[in-house]
């Protein structure tokens, strides 16, 4: 155990330093969240690609709570709403409602193409729109699915980290 923390301590720090801070981006609401932000992700119907690249922005690669965003569990503790997928007829309500409960000042964010205008969900019968349909959006993450460092540059200009 000794040597383990001998080797621990002669090879120091191994991670890459951060990238430089980006160009803040924040919305007019996002202006009094000081450099942290809570946000609770609602799959309002994706085909769970954005999921994965959402789990990757958060894991211990990208750690995007380095830079102040931090995933929470309620819509009561969050400030902005991470929302992916089209809105289907089932998750609209829901969405609606998820929306009303997190608290002013917040932000959505409408991560991958079907979010911010239904990609290839686009005219199916169980889909009512895009997030921006439902809900007001601030924050657009274009791609299908958007890449972990998007994802990371998004939050990083939410937070101004």
């Amino acid at each position: 155990m000794r040597d383990l923390f001998r080797k621990i301590r002669k090879t120091g720090r191994v991670a890459q330093d951060a990238p430089r801070a980006p160009e803040p981006v924040l919305p007019e609401r996002a202006r009094d969240l000081g450099g942290s932000i809570q946000i609770r992700h609602v799959d309002a119907g994706s085909c769970n690609g954005c999921e994965v690249e959402i789990a990757s922005a958060f894991g211990p690669v990208y750690d995007a709570e380095r830079y102040g965003a931090r995933q929470v569990a309620s819509p009561r503790h969050a400030d902005a709403l991470l929302v992916t997928g089209p809105v289907t007829r089932n998750m609209e309500m829901a969405l609606r409602r998820t929306y009303e409960a997190v608290p002013e000042p917040k932000v959505v964010i409408a991560l991958g193409d079907c979010a911010r205008n239904c990609g290839v969900f686009a005219e199916a019968y169980g889909v009512v729109g895009a997030v921006g349909d439902v809900v007001p959006v601030d924050l657009e993450i274009p791609g299908c699915p958007p890449e972990p460092e998007a994802i990371v540059a998004a939050l990083r200009g939410l937070t101004g980290r």
